[in-house]
C-alpha cells in the first residue's frame, strides 16, 4: 500500500473546488509516490464548510485555520484563501512543519512574500507556488521550442489577461476590491499569471512602467442599499524591459466586454513565432521564418500528443484536455518532488519574483516613471 501525504485545506470557494479536484485526480492519471489524502477542509462558514466537505470528500472539516495546521495528520496545507491570508497562514504552516501549496498572488506586497520564502527556508519544508499556467502541456511545449532555439532571439513578448465580469456596474462589492484585503485588483489577480508566463518563457525583468484604472469607484454591498469605496485597479497596462534585451507589453483587465477568460501570449523572435489563445488551450500557433519561401505561415499544433508534456497520463492523441487539468499536472509534480525530495517549481522566490515586479509596476503608476526591479 502506497505511504499518503494528508492534506489540510484552507479556504473552500472557487480554487478550493478546483484544488480538491486535482488531489482526487491526480493519482488516478499518474503514478505518484505517495497518495494524497484528503484529511480537512477550513473555511469560515460553518455550514458551506461542511457542506463543500461533504460534498467533496473531505474526512473532517474546521473553521480554525490555526488548529488545521497544528494536526499531527496533516502533512500539507493549501492555501486558497483571500490574498491577504497568504503570508500568516504560510508562516504558520512553515513553522509547524508542513509542506506549502500557495495561490497566485504569493502575498499583498513583497514584503510579505520574503517572509514567507524566508520561513518556508527556515523551516526546510516543500513550498509551491499555484501558477498553473505553466502546467498547460502547449506553454510547456512552447518552453521546450525556445531551449531548443525554434525561434531564436526573443525580441517581444506580448501578453494580455481579460474579463469582463466587473463591467456590470450593478455587480456587487465584493472582497476583490478592497485594497487591504486583496492588494490590488486585475493587477495582482491576473498580471501575475502572465508576469509568471514572462518569466518562464522569456527570462527575468530589468525595468516596467505601467498606468492602472478603477473605472466603477463605488460598488454597492449586496443584500444593501449602502456602497463601498473600490480601492484596487480595474485595469492596469504595463511595459516592460528584460534582462536579455527583450521588450514586453503587458494588459490586465476585468473590463473586457464578452471576453470571459481570454489569456494569449505572443513570442517573437529572430528564427520564428509562438502564439498561445487559453481559450484554445490545446493548440500552440508556430511560425518558423525558415520554411520555404512560399509556404511560410503559422501552422496550428495540436499539443495532445503523448510525446507533449504531461498528456502521456491522459486520452489518446487528439483527445483534448481543459483548465482543470493544468491543476492536476501541477499537484502532481508536487506531491512526486515531496515524496522524491526534489526541488519543483514554481516555489516561492518565484512568487517573490513575481511579486517584485507587480510592486514595481504600482510604484511606476505612483511616480509615473520607469522603476528597476530589484534582485532580491
Amino acid at each position: 500500500m502506497k505511504k499518503e501525504i494528508k492534506i489540510g485545506i484552507i479556504g473552500t470557494k472557487f480554487m478550493g473546488k478546483a484544488h480538491t479536484h486535482a488531489f482526487v485526480d491526480a493519482p488516478l492519471f499518474f503514478d505518484l509516490p505517495l497518495k494524497p489524502v484528503l484529511q480537512v477542509a477550513c473555511g469560515v462558514d460553518p455550514k458551506a464548510t461542511e457542506q463543500f466537505a461533504n460534498r467533496y470528500g473531505w474526512k473532517a472539516w474546521d473553521t480554525s485555520s490555526e488548529k488545521v495546521i497544528l494536526r499531527d495528520d496533516v502533512d500539507l496545507i493549501d492555501i486558497c484563501t483571500p490574498n491577504h491570508l497568504h503570508m500568516p497562514v504560510a508562516i504558520a504552516a512553515a513553522k509547524a512543519g508542513k509542506h506549502i501549496l500557495c495561490e497566485k498572488p504569493m502575498a499583498n506586497n513583497a514584503d510579505d512574500a520574503r517572509r514567507m520564502l524566508d520561513a518556508v527556508e527556515e523551516a526546510g519544508v516543500k513550498h509551491m507556488m499555484v501558477f498553473n499556467y505553466r502546467r498547460v502541456p502547449a506553454l510547456a511545449f512552447a518552453k521546450k521550442m525556445i531551449e531548443d532555439g525554434k525561434i531564436g532571439r526573443i525580441f517581444h513578448f506580448n501578453a494580455v489577461y481579460f474579463q469582463d465580469w466587473l463591467v456590470d456596474p450593478q455587480f456587487p462589492y465584493t472582497w476583490r476590491h478592497n485594497k487591504q484585503l486583496a492588494g490590488s485588483g486585475a493587477h495582482g489577480d491576473l498580471n501575475a499569471h502572465i508576469i509568471d508566463l514572462a518569466r518562464f518563457l522569456v527570462g527575468e525583468f530589468e525595468t516596467v512602467c505601467g498606468a492602472e484604472k478603477t473605472f466603477i469607484k463605488e460598488r454597492t454591498i449586496a443584500g444593501t442599499n449602502q456602497t463601498k469605496e473600490v480601492t484596487v485597479d480595474d485595469a492596469v497596462s504595463f511595459m516592460a524591459h528584460f534582462q536579455n534585451g527583450a521588450l514586453g507589453s503587458f494588459t490586465a483587465t476585468r473590463f473586457a466586454t464578452g471576453r470571459k477568460n481570454l489569456q494569449r501570449i505572443e513570442i517573437f523572435g529572430s528564427e520564428g513565432s509562438l502564439s498561445f489563445n487559453l481559450e484554445r488551450l490545446n493548440e500552440l500557433e508556430y511560425y518558423n521564418r525558415n520554411d520555404a519561401a512560399g509556404e511560410q505561415g503559422f501552422r496550428t499544433i495540436l499539443v495532445t500528443e503523448a510525446n507533449h508534456p504531461y498528456l502521456n497520463g491522459w486520452w489518446p492523441t487528439g483527445h483534448i484536455i481543459g483548465w482543470e487539468h493544468t491543476f492536476v499536472h501541477l499537484v502532481s509534480d508536487f506531491v512526486t518532488a515531496i515524496a522524491k525530495d526534489t526541488p519543483v517549481y514554481p516555489n516561492f522566490y518565484d512568487g517573490l519574483k513575481c511579486q517584485f515586479v507587480l510592486d514595481a509596476v504600482a510604484s511606476s503608476i505612483e511616480k509615473g516613471r520607469w522603476i528597476q526591479i530589484p534582485e532580491r
